[in-house]
């Protein structure tokens, strides 16, 4: 299949992607069949990572196949498109969606409990941090004054995503600035809004920062990734962390900051296929135009950019060097070579930016792009020293040897007789590690970057609306893909030997008669 060829079919296969998404997403809610909690023993139940939630219904359900989920939104479209039969959820989650999904309906029973407190960074504030937030925690909750009952009802039982707003400044920061993680796309506990960071743990920082003079700096990451980047010291706080007995036992965690019921969430009766095309017009205005969100998208792709072309370039120069200083056959150079491409290669990606984040560069101010940048150009420096040791292998050692007869000096031979040649070899390999890099950075988003691929997250997030966050985050690593793979076979073009002319390969050359 040539390119052309290929090209086409990519989008063909975007176009049906698209409308198999579009109508699962719209598809209509069946009613749910299941009344008690123990109904559902044996059936697919889908929980958010990390939340434990699951450990609450092992007595009614044993036999439960656990599906785990990194965002809420993605269990409900995998509830509506019934890859699973229900989800667990807490009670502010649940409500925080519920006028936005008239589709999803909760069992009766409560399936547990739920009580969140805040992990501290394991790092030189830690025990100040501790009992700062354990006072502010006793001081405004039901045996203070109250204000933290008054912001669970303003964020969780009386939410309003038009209304809600959380006051940004008026820090004096006398006492430096506090780190902070937190997921960054889960209503009502945080999520950003054409003002900033927004939502009730964001609103609970910023008071206890503004009472105890700190500036707070607010990182968003996964779920799953707070705990362990507290444990190694890389942020202050972290927000929202369920407890469990070996939670409390193994990280340093604060006192409840607020508790809920767990909600078994299931299918309810409404057909969602009413006024398809008002939904889809919803949808899109929600996911672009509904406070500037387009612009996100825009910082997002910024963002991706960014990563891909240094890490590009950079692990290109770093690549090339190392393989010039190898070629000699150097055995210390070769032999460290050898081990890093051993160690990197064989590690995968997301490993390798969480190694980098949380414990190389854990205790330092390094911020998630610049490690972003570290890591995948390490990755293409090794795939670019194999690229070269590739297309050097295929030419032969004959070629040097007929350069050096001709009078050319061991660096003309290599850059004007042998890098040419080679090159017709590695290009080709090199195009599809271009492509291959930049898929790979939508991983970035484990170490709080706001790339593309977590800007479709966080906008999915305040939306609950799939099909046009992700189908246009897909056409635009589509055009980056394009666009940079468009550059490098300009440059194959521009290199072949066979498009060179006779006098520009022999100049600088002294025939003797």
């Amino acid at each position: 299949m040539n390119r052309t060829a290929k090209k086409y079919a990519s989008f063909v296969l975007l176009l049906l992607t698209a409308v198999v998404m579009l109508f699962g997403t719209l598809s209509p809610a069946y009613a749910s069949e299941y009344k008690k909690i123990e109904d559902l023993n044996g059936k697919k139940i889908g929980v958010q990572t990390g939340c434990l939630y699951e450990t609450h219904i092992t007595d009614e359900c044993p036999d439960a196949e656990i599906q785990y989920f990194t965002m809420p939104q993605d269990m409900i479209l995998a509830l509506n498109s019934q890859k699973i039969d229900a989800y667990l959820i807490e009670e502010v989650g649940y409500y925080a969606t519920a006028a936005a999904h008239p589709e999803l309906d909760t069992l009766e029973e409560s399936a547990g409990l739920c009580e969140a407190a805040v992990i501290i960074g394991n790092n030189d504030k830690q025990e100040r941090l501790l009992a700062e937030i354990n006072e502010f925690i006793a001081n405004h909750g039901p045996d203070g004054d109250g204000m933290l009952a008054e912001m669970y009802n303003y964020w969780v039982r009386d939410f309003d995503a038009e209304t809600s707003k959380t006051e940004q400044g008026g820090f004096t920061g006398e006492n430096g600035e506090l780190i902070i993680a937190c997921e960054g796309g889960y209503e009502p506990f945080s999520y950003v809004n054409d003002e900033g960071d927004c939502g009730y743990d964001i609103d609970f920082m910023f008071r206890f920062c503004r009472e105890y003079g700190y500036t707070p700096n607010i990182q968003r990451v996964a779920f799953e990734s707070i705990a362990p980047g507290a444990e190694s010291g890389k942020y202050d706080i972290g927000l929202n962390i369920i407890l469990s007995d070996e939670r409390d036992d193994n990280a340093c965690l604060s006192e409840v900051y607020y508790t809920c019921d767990i909600f078994m969430v299931v299918p309810g009766e409404t057909d969602k296929n009413a006024g398809f095309i008002a939904k889809l017009k919803d949808n899109f205005n929600n996911t672009f135009i509904k406070e500037s969100r387009w612009k996100l998208f825009a910082s997002g792709a910024g963002t991706t950019l960014l990563i891909t072309l240094s890490s590009i370039i950079l692990g290109t120069i770093i690549g090339f060097a190392v393989f010039m200083v190898c070629r000699k056959g150097n055995r210390i150079a070769n032999g460290i070579t050898s081990a890093t491409l051993w160690l990197i290669q064989g590690m995968p990606t997301v490993l390798l930016l969480m190694i980098l984040y949380y414990i190389i560069f854990g205790s330092t101010r390094l911020s998630g792009t610049l490690v972003a940048i570290v890591g995948f150009t390490l990755i293409f420096a090794c795939s670019m020293y194999d690229m070269l040791a590739v297309g050097f292998g295929a030419i032969g050692n004959g070629q040097y040897e007929a350069a050096t007869a001709l009078g050319y000096s061991d660096r003309q031979s290599f850059f004007k007789i042998l890098l040419p040649q080679a090159a017709r070899h590695f290009l080709p390999i090199y195009k599809n590690e271009v492509v291959t890099l930049i898929k790979e950075t939508s991983v970035a988003g484990y170490i709080a970057i706001q790339d593309l691929t977590k800007i479709s997250d966080l906008v999915r997030a305040r939306t609950y609306q799939a099909f046009f966050a992700l189908i246009f985050t897909a056409i635009i690593y589509f055009i980056i893909s394009g666009a940079l793979t468009r550059i490098v076979g300009m440059v194959e073009k521009k290199i072949d030997p066979k498009s060179r002319s006779k006098e520009n390969i022999l100049e600088g050359i002294t025939v003797e008669e």
